[in-house]
C-alpha cells in the first residue's frame, strides 16, 4: 500500500528500498550521509572481514558477572566525535562493562523515510567492543521521528476524549496501527540483520517502558473483535457487564466504545475489559518487535524495561514473551526514612523478579538524582552503594543507570548521570559509581543465583484495577498500600518474600498473604484450598471474595467462593473517616498466644464465625466484642481472616506467630523456615544456588549496629565472617556461606 512520505517524497511505497553499495544480511540499504558523497564507513558491513575480525577478538560472553552499565546516547554528540573516546576512557575508570544503545535513536538511524544512517552506530559498537564493553541494543519504537508522524498521522494516539495527539513526547503511538507496526518491524529487522553477528551484542532491549493507550477507530474495531472473541454474543456481554442498570444494554457491536469522559465511564465491566485489551495490544506489538529481532538473532536474549507495580499494563501477561525480566526504578530517597523507602523499593524488585522467578536486570536507576519528581533529592554519601546492592540482594543481575552522560538540553538535561555537565570524572557521583562497580566485580559468583521466597503476597493487576475502579465503598481504597504493609511485616522477619499474581503456584510457601482479595478469578478459590489442605497457612482480609472477573458481586454471602475456606460470613463492611480509629483486642485464650490491644483504621467488617475460631475482637463502636481475627483449620493447614485494616505492629506480631507455626509444620520444601532476628533498621535478603547461600545485610539506620550472621566469607571485603557483623550507617555486607540448614 502506497503512503504519503516526507515532503518531496510522496507516494513512495514503504516496502521500496533504494539500494546502494552496503548490505546488511539479505537486506539492501542505502547509507544516508547527509547528502555528502563518500562518507559511508568502509568495512562496516556485518558479515564482512571487519566483523569477522572483531568477533574473533573476544567471546560474546565472558563468565558470570553482575553487569554494571548505563543508557548511552552517542547520537546526541555526533558533532563532537572526541566525546566518544573520552567516554570510553571514563567508562573503564567507572568499571562500566555494559551500555544500552539506541533507545530513542530512530531519527538518527532513519533521518528520512527509506534513508539509513548506520555508520555512527557501527563505529560506536566497534569501539565499545574493542574496549571490552558489551551492548544491550534497543529497538527505537519508543519515540518516532517527526517525519514519520507528519507522513502518517494515523500512527499518533487518540486520547479518551477522542482527540488525536500532535507529534511529540514518547510512547505517543498506536499499537494497533498497521502502518506503525510495519515501520517499526522494518527498522527492527534492519538493526537485527546488521548487528546479528556483532560480538558486542549482549541482548535486545525491546522499545521502552511500554505504557499508554489509544482510542482511535482502529483500536475501537480491535476492541470489539476482542470482546466478540471473549463473549461470543452481545447477550453474554450484557450479562457480564450488568448493562440492564441505567438502560445501558447494547444491541449492536458497533455501539460499544472504549471508556471516555465524554461517554461511558460507569460500566466497570467495560473498564476492566478495556484495560485487559490494552495489555493484549501492548503484548501483540511487543511480540511483533521480538519476532523481528529473533528472526536474525534467535539465541540473543530479549527484554523490555518495566516499571515495577506500574498499574497501566498487566506485566504478568507480558512476561512469557521475555527471556529476562527487567525494570526501571527510582526510589524517592529522602521522602521518608531510608528503611521506609527501601522497603517500597524491595517490593518493586520482588514484583519484577517474580514475573519469571529468575534473576532480573535493573535497567535504569539514577546514580544521583531525578529531574521529574517533585523534589530532585541527591543521594547522600553511601546511599548509592546501599540502594544498588539492595537490588542485587533481591535478585538483580545488573545495575544500570539512566544515564551515562547528561544531555545539554531538552526534557531530562537535569536528570542524574555518571558524567555531569562538567564532563569529567572528578566528582563524588563518579567516585561512588566507580566504587560500586568495583564491588560488583567481586560479586560475580552471585550472578544467576536465585531468591526463593519463603512467604508470598498475592498482588494481581485485575484485582487492583477492579478495586480502584469500583464506586465505593470509599474513595481511597488503599489496596496497594495495604499489600505493601503485609509485605513489610513479612520482610521484617528476615524472610525473602515473593510478590506473585493469583495464577502462580503456591505449594512451596510457608505463608501466603492475600490482602483485599476483592476479585476472585475462576479457579483461585480451589487453588487456595489445595494449598491449605497440604499444610499451608493462608491469611485473608476484609474486602475479599466480593466480585468475579467481570466485577459482578457474588451471591449468597461474602466472602463468596472463599467463605467455606475462611469459615466466616461477612455481614457488613464499615469504612472509617481519617480521624476515626478502631481497636483490635486479643482474646484471653487465643491459639497463638498474642496479648494486647492494637489500632485499626479505614475498614472494619462485621463477621460471623461459621467453622472458624475467634482469636481477637473489635474493641470500639457498636461492633465491640465482635470478631476481628479468626482462624479456621482446613485439613493440614489453616486460614486466618483479619476483619480490619490493622496497624503494622500487629501484622508483624501476627506473621511472627504464623511463621512459628509454619516452622513446626516444616512446610518449606527447599529448606527450613524461621524468623531471623535483626535490628529494626537492618534488611536481610538471601540468594542461593545448590551449594552456597549469599546473605545480603544492609543497615538503613543512622547508627552502627551488630548483627548475627552465618560463618563464611564477606565477599565485598574479602575477610572471614565468624558469626557476627558490625554495620556502619548505610553499611552493607555480603556473606557467602555453605548451604546448610544451620545457616539458612
Amino acid at each position: 500500500m502506497a503512503g504519503r512520505g516526507p515532503a518531496g517524497k510522496t507516494n513512495r511505497s514503504m516496502n521500496t528500498l533504494e539500494t546502494g553499495r552496503a548490505e546488511i544480511g539479505h537486506v539492501p540499504v542505502r547509507i544516508w550521509n547527509g547528502g555528502r558523497k563518500g562518507t559511508a564507513m568502509k568495512g562496516m558491513e556485518l558479515g564482512g572481514k571487519r566483523a569477522t575480525q572483531l568477533q574473533a577478538t573476544q567471546p560474546r560472553t565472558a563468565g558470570k558477572k553482575i553487569m554494571h552499565g548505563a543508557d548511552y546516547y552517542p547520537e546526541q554528540w555526533l558533532d563532537t566525535p572526541e566525546i566518544l573516546e573520552e567516554d570510553l576512557r571514563m567508562m573503564k575508570l567507572a568499571h562500566i562493562d555494559t551500555v544500552t544503545l539506541g533507545v530513542f535513536a530512530w531519527a538518527a538511524l532513519e533521518p528520512e523515510e527509506g534513508f539509513w544512517r548506520f555508520e555512527w552506530l557501527d563505529r560506536v559498537m566497534d569501539r565499545l567492543h574493542e574496549n571490552g564493553i558489551q551492548v544491550i541494543l534497543a529497538t527505537p519504537s519508543g519515540a518516532r521521528p517527526a517525519w514519520l508522524a507528519k507522513a502518517y498521522p494515523e500512527v499518533l494516539r487518540v486520547t479518551q476524549d477522542r482527540q488525536r495527539n500532535l507529534y511529540g513526547m514518547r510512547m505517543n503511538h498506536c499499537y494497533t496501527s498497521p502502518r506503525y507496526r510495519e515501520l517499526t518491524k522494518r527498522i527492527d529487522s534492519k538493526l537485527a540483520a546488521r548487528y546479528a553477528k556483532h560480538p558486542a551484542l549482549k541482548a535486545w532491549h525491546i522499545s521502552n517502558e511500554y505504557h499508554g493507550e489509544c482510542h482511535c477507530g482502529l483500536c475501537q474495531e480491535a476492541f470489539r473483535r476482542f470482546l466478540q472473541e471473549k463473549y461470543g454474543s452481545l447477550e453474554k456481554l450484557n450479562q457480564a457487564w450488568w448493562t440492564a442498570f441505567w438502560s445501558k444494554i447494547y444491541t449492536d457491536w458497533e455501539q460499544v466504545e472504549s471508556p471516555s469522559s465524554r461517554g461511558e465511564m460507569a460500566v466497570q465491566g467495560l473498564a476492566l475489559d478495556w484495560k485487559r485489551f490494552v495489555t493484549v495490544q501492548t503484548k501483540a506489538f511487543m511480540d511483533m518487535e521480538i519476532g523481528a529481532v529473533k528472526a536474525y538473532t534467535p539465541d540473543i536474549s530479549v527484554t523490555t524495561n518495566m516499571i515495577g507495580s506500574f498499574i497501566e499494563v498487566d506485566y504478568p501477561r507480558l512476561a512469557p514473551s521475555l527471556d529476562v525480566a527487567s525494570m526501571d526504578l527510582y526510589p524517592q530517597w529522602g521522602s521518608a526514612s531510608c528503611r521506609e523507602v527501601a522497603m517500597d523499593a524491595g517490593f518493586e524488585y520482588d514484583v519484577i523478579r517474580c514475573l519469571k522467578m529468575t534473576p532480573f536486570w535493573l535497567m535504569e536507576t539514577t546514580p544521583s538524582m531525578t529531574s521529574w519528581t517533585e523534589v530532585g533529592k541527591l543521594k547522600e554519601p553511601g546511599l548509592h552503594r546501599a540502594g544498588c546492592l539492595q537490588a542485587v540482594a533481591h535478585g538483580a543481575d545488573s545495575v544500570q543507570y539512566f544515564q551515562w552522560r547528561k544531555s545539554r538540553g531538552a526534557f531530562e538535561k537535569f536528570h542524574g548521570a555518571i558524567i555531569g555537565h562538567s564532563g569529567h570524572e572528578h566528582t563524588r557521583v563518579f567516585r561512588e559509581t566507580a566504587q560500586l562497580g568495583e564491588i560488583l566485580g567481586k560479586l560475580g559468583e552471585v550472578a544467576g543465583t536465585r531468591c526463593r521466597g519463603e512467604a508470598a503476597v498475592l498482588y494481581d493487576w485485575s484485582n487492583r484495577w477492579a478495586i480502584e475502579g469500583s464506586m465505593g465503598p470509599r474513595k481511597n481504597k488503599y489496596y496497594e498500600e495495604t499489600v505493601r504493609e503485609h509485605y513489610r511485616a513479612l520482610r521484617s522477619l528476615g524472610l525473602n518474600v515473593d510478590v506473585i499474581e493469583e495464577g502462580q503456584p503456591l505449594e512451596d510457601y510457608a505463608i501466603v498473604a492475600a490482602p483485599m482479595l476483592y476479585l476472585v478469578k475462576v479457579g483461585l478459590a480451589e487453588a487456595l484450598e489445595a494449598y491449605v489442605e497440604k499444610g499451608g497457612i493462608l491469611l485473608l482480609t476484609y474486602f475479599s471474595g466480593i466480585v468475579d472477573e467481570n466485577d459482578l458481586c457474588f451471591q449468597g454471602g461474602f466472602p463468596g467462593p472463599l467463605r467455606k475456606l475462611a469459615g466466616v460470613w461477612v455481614e457488613e463492611l464499615d469504612t472509617l473517616y481519617p480521624e476515626e480509629q478502631g481497636r483490635i483486642v486479643s482474646m484471653p485464650e487465643n491459639s497463638i498466644k498474642i496479648h494486647g490491644i492494637w489500632t485499626s483504621r479505614d475498614y472494619i467488617e462485621v463477621i460471623h464465625p461459621e467453622t472458624a475460631a475467634v482469636e481477637a475482637v473489635h474493641g470500639t463502636s457498636w461492633y465491640q466484642g465482635m470478631p476481628a481475627l479468626t482462624s479456621n483449620k482446613w485439613e493440614a493447614g489453616s486460614v486466618w481472616y483479619l476483619a480490619a485494616r490493622a496497624e503494622e505492629a500487629f501484622l508483624k506480631i501476627l506473621y511472627g506467630k504464623l511463621l512459628s507455626m509454619a516452622a513446626k509444620r516444616k512446610k518449606a520444601q527447599a529448606g527450613p523456615v524461621r524468623q531471623r532476628k535483626l535490628p529494626e533498621e537492618v534488611e536481610l535478603s538471601i540468594r542461593r544456588d545448590g551449594t552456597y547461600q549469599y546473605f545480603f545485610y544492609i543497615n538503613w539506620g543512622r547508627r552502627e549496629c551488630t548483627v548475627k550472621a552465618p560463618e563464611g566469607v564477606e565477599l565485598t571485603g574479602g575477610h572471614e565472617c565468624r558469626g557476627e557483623l558490625v554495620l556502619e550507617p548505610l553499611g552493607t555486607a555480603v556473606v557467602k556461606a555453605a548451604y546448610t540448614e544451620r545457616c539458612s
